[in-house]
């Protein structure tokens, strides 16, 4: 005669505790997200603090929308190509961002760009661009 293993006692609950506890992770992240597009969009920055890549590829938003300033059009990143740590923070990426369309007519890597929000979806025609809050400046 056996006893009951642990797995068969235990096991539910620590399942059920564990989807609770990524579900809240989960949750969280998108907050963050919303909460850091809302000061994005409503402020124009400041872009610190602001969530980590590992945080918004797990809240559903796989894209960084970014604006340059030279030729004024925006253009989506896929967050997932990214190639930094899942810990770095989402506004470190600016420095790095670069227009291709200015650096071919300029000849040299044109950084002049801006972040501006968080997106689920790429930039189409029934998905626009973001724009700011209290209009266009």
């Amino acid at each position: 005669m056996g006893t009951k293993s642990r797995e068969s006692i235990y096991g539910a609950s620590v399942r059920a505790a564990a989807e609770q506890a990524a579900e809240a992770r989960k949750a969280a992240d998108r907050l963050a997200c919303q909460a850091w597009n809302a000061r994005m969009l409503g402020f124009q920055g400041p872009a610190q603090p602001s969530p980590t890549l590992g945080d918004a590829l797990n809240a559903g938003y796989r894209y960084l929308e970014v604006r340059c300033l030279g030729c004024d059009t925006n253009q989506t990143v896929s967050l997932d190509i990214v190639r930094r740590p899942k810990g770095t923070p989402i506004h470190e990426l600016e420095r790095y961002m670069r227009c291709r369309q200015c650096s071919e007519v300029r000849r040299y890597p044109y950084k002049r760009s801006h972040l501006v929000a968080l997106r689920a979806t790429k930039i189409s025609a029934s998905d626009p661009p973001s724009t700011w809050w209290p209009g266009e400046r």
